[in-house]
């Protein structure tokens, strides 16, 4: 057995704001306000957690009646199958432990002394663990809702048998605060619409699909075929309904508007059945929802609100420095306002690793362990001064496998590495500022305020549009914020502005999906089609306006990122011409987040200098894919928007 110095017999923390010191060596602490309903969950007097909120500040509430922020860590489970598997080492207790039991009480030990409260997905029965836990049940795959025949009458029947099972070993357990009725489900629209036309006339879910389509298109064939492209040979909704190739959006069309529809319908059905299945089998349980893939569609959202009690979503973090964008939770407000929000996995990995984990993919990393624990930490504080979010879970106890998992994400994600060893300055952090998160959950972010006549200050900083990172942006400062869009709508990034003796500078988070085959063209890819950024600038002389458009590849590869391009030109009423010394960055992070860097020299805006910069307007717009929805500094549509410069938000440079 390899002992840590992290094994301690003593448990320390400090779970909430204003509230003693607890300690234990045997029993997880939650609460220790000076008057308690129970001091240990195993003697609740029943099992129900609940959700509240204080001034503004949204808690879990333990069975006990106390509030608990849950600061979890996800794949509690004691490691891989084996240790060797196919030139593989993993993570697996029995090299470090005489049995599964001494793997539970060091780990227990550890993640307490490391300031941890739960156990999050893909962990030990809460039995074995003694830890709060949020079960992941994967409940609609599981029961088949998902790519089979949502609307076949048999599917509520089957996801009421299934959650039935699912939920039985922690029914009635105080340890169990709810379930994820399934991982990173995504929703993609396109997707959605495309699999279920491509089913045969039998399939209930495509009868259904035909159905709505005749009544959005007044059953009128000509109107649905300015929208979309089917196939060959169809010349009527029931040729469509015994058809089974593909039917792609028309370039130019608003089919898009009956795709996201269709969302709509199929992801308003899930909830529903899954809410009525997991609240029939275990009444007392939170329903936390689905673990949102870093990724949210508004639609989804939307009908998901009514029938969860947590909204879940798993979340990358935007830079290293650990900094969140500021949209993605504040569309979550917008969509599920009251609502608490769970951060079902989060996470930092370092090329700098003991496991020799490549971190083949987009997900967040930095180059040493020094740089992961600064930006875990400062992303830690953020998300706890959110007022929404009730808890953040980290992905996960132990590194992947030398070599990556079977599925060939390779990441040093753990806390410790393949062999037991704890990344010692990292949960070092974790243990000073985890038990100080609940201090910090009190505290309402900072807000972007001022009045819009007012000139809006760009500040001053050393930009590298050419390094894929935004750490070196002042991105409080620089937030452009609010922007706008059209009910019931909501912005879908955020855009930053600064300068320097070189140049304007912005840069862009956002998220829309594209999906590869929706879309028929041949050639090149329609820009009307693109996502795009149009950037109006008034440097006191000629007006100048600048498209950024982002152009998808035309085959995706098989595995790996699909490598979007960014193309910046200087748009008039005829044509775009590019930008001679500008600067345009896609950051290749995995769709659907776009990343982008853009710098301007100060000569493509009719000036030399900075000091020779005057009277400065601007405006900023997005326009999502195929059209599909669209933001503005302004809250104008970005075409008018563009057309008025005297509309445009008053700026000026600010000093260093």
């Amino acid at each position: 057995m390899i002992v840590s110095k992290w094994l301690v017999p003593s448990i320390c923390i400090i779970l909430f704001s204003g509230l003693t010191v607890a300690c234990t060596d045997s029993r997880t602490v939650l609460s220790s306000r000076s008057r308690l309903a129970c001091t240990d969950l195993r003697e609740a007097p029943h099992s129900r957690w609940e959700t509240t909120v204080d001034g503004g500040v949204h808690w879990l509430l333990t069975p006990c009646g106390e509030r608990f922020f849950s600061v979890g860590v996800n794949v509690m489970d004691g490691g891989e199958p084996q240790r060797f598997s196919n030139g593989r080492i993993a993570y697996h207790w029995g090299a470090f432990y005489p049995d599964l039991d001494g793997w539970v009480q060091a780990a227990r030990r550890r993640v307490l002394a490391w300031g941890f409260n739960t156990a999050g997905g893909w962990s030990l029965h809460p039995t074995v663990l003694g830890l709060p836990i949020t079960p992941n049940l994967e409940l609609g795959r599981t029961a088949q809702f998902h790519w089979f025949d949502p609307f076949d009458p048999a599917t509520a029947e089957r996801m009421h048998a299934w959650a039935r099972r699912l939920v039985a070993p922690y029914k009635g357990n105080p340890y169990r605060i709810g379930y994820f009725i399934d991982n990173e489900v995504g929703w993609w629209n396109g997707a959605l619409f495309l699999f279920y036309l491509k089913q045969p006339a039998t399939n209930h879910t495509k009868q259904h699909l035909i159905a709505r389509l005749r009544e959005h298109y007044g059953s009128n064939w000509e109107r649905f075929t300015r929208d979309f492209v089917p196939p060959q040979g169809t010349a009527s909704f029931e040729h469509l309904l015994h058809h089974t190739h593909a039917t792609q959006l028309r370039p130019g069309g608003a089919g898009i508007n009956f795709v996201r529809q269709w969302t709509g319908i199929i992801t308003g059905l899930y909830y529903r059945l899954a809410h009525d299945a997991i609240r029939a089998a275990d009444p007392d349980a939170l329903i936390l929802g689905d673990r949102l893939p870093i990724y949210y569609d508004p639609v989804a959202v939307r009908t998901m609100v009514r029938h969860v009690d947590v909204l879940s979503t798993n979340y990358n973090v935007d830079s290293p420095d650990g900094w969140l964008a500021r949209y993605f939770f504040d569309g979550l407000r917008q969509l599920a306002p009251g609502k608490p929000i769970l951060i079902s996995e989060w996470f930092f990995a370092a090329d700098e690793n003991r496991s020799g984990n490549l971190n083949n993919t987009h997900l967040m990393t930095v180059p040493t362990q020094a740089e992961r624990t600064r930006g875990a930490i400062a992303a830690a504080q953020r998300f706890a001064r959110e007022p929404q979010i009730v808890g953040l879970h980290w992905f996960q106890y132990y590194d992947h496998p030398y070599g990556g998992r079977e599925d060939g994400e390779d990441h040093n994600f753990g806390l410790v590495d393949i062999n037991d060893r704890p990344y010692e300055r990292l949960v070092e952090a974790f243990s000073r500022i985890n038990p100080r998160l609940g201090d910090l959950h009190h505290q309402l972010p900072d807000t972007v305020q001022g009045n819009r006549q007012d000139p809006w200050q760009i500040p001053h900083a050393g930009i590298d549009a050419r390094d894929r990172s935004l750490e070196e942006w002042p991105k409080q400062r620089a937030l452009i914020a609010p922007l706008i869009a059209p009910e019931p709508e909501i912005p879908f990034g955020d855009f930053y502005l600064a300068w320097s003796a070189n140049g304007l500078h912005l840069a862009i988070i956002a998220m829309d999906y594209y999906d590869p085959d929706l879309l028929a063209y041949d050639g090149e890819f329609p820009l009307q089609e693109a996502f795009r950024v149009d950037w109006g600038v008034n440097a006191g002389g000629e007006v100048r306006h600048f498209t950024l458009y982002v152009v998808p590849p035309r085959v995706f590869p098989e595995s790996g990122t699909p490598m979007m391009q960014p193309w910046l030109c200087s748009a008039d009423r005829v044509s775009c011409h590019s930008v001679p010394g500008a600067v345009t960055t896609y950051f290749g992070s995995d769709q659907p987040r776009i990343t982008i860097e853009v710098s301007l020299p100060w000569q493509a805006l009719g000036v030399t200098q900075p000091a020779s910069v005057g009277h400065l307007r601007m405006e900023v717009a997005a326009t999502a894919w195929h059209r599909s929805r669209w933001m503005s500094w302004s809250g104008v549509p970005p075409l008018l928007a563009m057309q008025d410069p005297s509309q445009w938000r008053p700026v000026r440079l600010a000093g260093d």
